[in-house]
């Protein structure tokens, strides 16, 4: 990651409270759980382009895989903490869907990342170009035009 994410630049955001059973013995959420949050935030996201994950994807007879993510921790999230999380599609490439995310409390950036998935074919699970209307619901939705 290059620059820290600034709310203004996500279109998207998904709310959610720490819940007692994802802190560790330090009082702070374990750090897997942030893959977690994204992912809810990523189902949402789904969800606000009109997007039936994954049945639509299925029709197609595609899906996604992640292929990497990367996190940087900031700063914690501890018990009942109510985070934002903002998610937005950065790049778009042949077969990729990078999504950026930050996440953030009372407005201090706690964690910021990416998340690359691959959409493949949901048989053999080769690599296969982005459906054309899940692009342009992507593009239309955007605030910005993802690179790609």
């Amino acid at each position: 990651m290059s620059s820290l994410p600034e709310p203004g630049q996500f279109t998207f955001f998904h709310t959610l409270r720490v819940r007692w059973a994802e802190v560790d013995p330090q009082s702070i959420v374990f750090n897997g759980h942030y893959l977690t949050y994204a992912d809810v935030a990523i189902t949402e996201y789904f969800r606000a382009l009109g997007v039936a994950y994954p049945a639509d994807l299925a029709q197609d007879g595609g899906d996604f895989f992640a292929i990497r993510t990367l996190l940087e921790y900031r700063a914690p999230a501890r018990f009942d903490d109510e985070l934002q999380i903002g998610i937005r599609s950065a790049r778009l490439g042949r077969s990729s869907l990078t999504f950026a995310l930050g996440i953030w409390r009372d407005g201090e950036l706690l964690t910021s990342g990416e998340i690359v998935y691959v959409h493949a074919d949901g048989a053999t699970r080769s690599s296969a170009p982005l459906p054309q209307w899940l692009r342009e619901k992507i593009e239309s939705f955007e605030k910005t035009r993802p690179q790609g």
